[in-house]
Formats: C-alpha cells, sequence, structure tokens
C-alpha cells in the first residue's frame, strides 16, 4: 500500500512540479529613447525605441503587463499595425513598428515602439514567464 501511495505521489509531482518562471523587466527612457530588458536583474537587451512624438504623452510610472496580442492594429489610428504588442496602461502599449528609421527619437502617438525583431523577442518572454513576471518602467 506504501508503494502504490509513494508511486501516484510521484506520478502527480510531475504534473503539478512548477516550471521556473524569470521575472523579466522592461525599463524605457524617454530622454535617451532606450529600452534596457532585465531578466532577474541582469542586463540582457539594449534597444532604441520611439516614444511620443510632440504634442503627445507616453505616461511614466510602472505597470505589469495587461495583455498581449501577436497581430494587433490600432483601433485609434488606422489599423495601424503593431506586432507583439504587450499593453501595460490602457491603449498604450510596447509593440513592434515598421518605421525602423525613427527609432532612437520621439515619434509614437504614445506607445512604445521597438524594431519588430526585438518586440517579437520580448513578447515571447513574457509568454514564456507570464504577464504577472513582467513589469515595464517608462522614466524620463
Amino acid at each position: 500500500m506504501k508503494f502504490i501511495l509513494w508511486s501516484l505521489v510521484i506520478s502527480l509531482g510531475a504534473f503539478i512540479t512548477p516550471t521556473y518562471a524569470a521575472k523579466i523587466e522592461a525599463k524605457v527612457d524617454i530622454s535617451q529613447q532606450k529600452m534596457r530588458v532585465y531578466q532577474n536583474g541582469k542586463l540582457k537587451y539594449v534597444w532604441d525605441v520611439s516614444t511620443a512624438r510632440r504634442g503627445k504623452v507616453t505616461p511614466t510610472g510602472s505597470w505589469n503587463a495587461k495583455w498581449l496580442s501577436k497581430h494587433h492594429k490600432s483601433s485609434l489610428y488606422n489599423n495601424a499595425p503593431m506586432p507583439y504588442a504587450i499593453f501595460y496602461s490602457g491603449n498604450f502599449a510596447i509593440h513592434g513598428t515598421n518605421q525602423t528609421r525613427r527609432l532612437g527619437r520621439p515619434a509614437s502617438a504614445g506607445c512604445v515602439r521597438i524594431h519588430t525583431a526585438n518586440a517579437a523577442r520580448l513578447f515571447k518572454l513574457v509568454q514564456r514567464h507570464g504577464k504577472h513576471n513582467f513589469k515595464v518602467r517608462v522614466t524620463h
């Protein structure tokens, strides 16, 4: 009987053993137009971004990811493509852009734009480790 119970415990353990989830943090510096991505406190990537152009606002603060949308189209800006969008506050998201020549300077309507290949990398990290383990911090 002990053997059967022990076998059952070991078998169930394979289904309930938690997988490792890293803490992912994206720090966006508006003044530098840079994003630094950290995994468990270690710098993993540094990417150029585009934040809000004159007359628009990229809000500052800290948030967790609210929802993800791989093939998102803007409902506010004529179905503009927002690939690999990670929404963190209302309509504000980190997402890929086809306007890569503008990266490194303000150009968006408020979102944080990054190269689409980098957006895909970040999106996969957030998917793998969970929205609750992702934090975005936007500062000046």
